[in-house]
């Protein structure tokens, strides 16, 4: 199964590293935080990913284009006129990595209609490219599979910043809505699990992917929510970055599942 993550976006709240590269491309403990999302995937054997690219698309691009330099110790070999790299201690993951150019604009959904020829039919993942967590792969794609439901996002309870789900107690998720004073509802952390018909749901490039397809999902009856007890942390502002830094340097990530 395809894991797809949306890491286009212009990521305007941590301009102090944005400005120079795509959000997903921000180093956490030294490397991306898309790896450490890719590792997630892969510590459960879900090693085929989407990039779903668009501001500043070739530093990601050009990052796994120099995948063994970053891995690898190199030799530069100048000696007698030669021109040669030795690679050492040669380390790579299991991955295969498609990295689309899903435009510069395009919203969420629009960027998941654009990687659609890369899908294929047939069900794939999905993520942002900012959250890190130690969401149970394997647990969420069972849940998926024994609903037999359109779409599974993963719901967790942070508070009151982010737009709330009402769920049902059977797990449906009835709406979506914007977060109310006093409010206590989960949110939509993403991770979830689609079926290949959910990308009809999707007009365009201009489609927000939490606007009209999940809640016309939602309407129908077709979308659940998978409850997340765990640890899940977006790093949306540098605040929150430095936030995450710490608790990598004091080996505290509760994200590094693939330890």
């Amino acid at each position: 199964m395809k894991v797809v993550i949306l890491a286009g976006g212009f990521g305007t709240r941590i301009s102090e590293e944005s400005q120079y590269k795509p959000k997903p491309m921000v180093e956490l403990g030294g490397m991306p935080i898309l790896l450490h999302i890719m590792k997630l995937y892969s510590h459960y054997g879900f090693n085929e990913f989407i990039v779903c690219a668009g501001y500043k698309q070739h530093v990601i691009k050009e990052y796994f284009a120099d995948y063994f330099l970053h891995t690898s110790d190199i030799t530069y070999d100048f000696t007698n006129g030669k021109n040669e790299m030795i690679v050492h201690h040669n380390f790579s993951e299991p991955w295969k990595v498609t990295v689309a150019d899903t435009g510069l604009n395009t919203m969420t959904g629009g960027r998941v209609k654009r990687v659609r020829e890369y899908i294929g039919n047939e069900p794939f993942m999905l993520t942002y490219g900012d959250g890190v967590s130690n969401v149970d792969i394997k647990k969420l794609l069972d849940f998926h599979k024994s609903h037999g439901k359109m779409v599974t996002m993963s719901a967790y309870n942070a508070g009151q910043r982010f737009g709330v789900l009402d769920i049902t107690e059977d797990c449906h998720i009835k709406e979506f809505r914007e977060k109310t004073q006093g409010d206590g509802n989960m949110i939509n952390i993403g991770f979830m699990v689609c079926q290949p018909d959910f990308i009809d749901y999707i007009d365009g490039d201009e489609t927000v992917l939490e606007k009209a397809p999940l809640e016309r999902v939602a309407k129908e009856g077709q979308l659940m929510a998978y409850k997340h007890e765990g640890f899940w942390a977006c790093m949306d502002t540098f605040r929150e970055k430095e936030q995450l830094e710490k608790m990598w340097a004091n080996n505290n990530a509760p994200w590094k599942v693939w330890i």
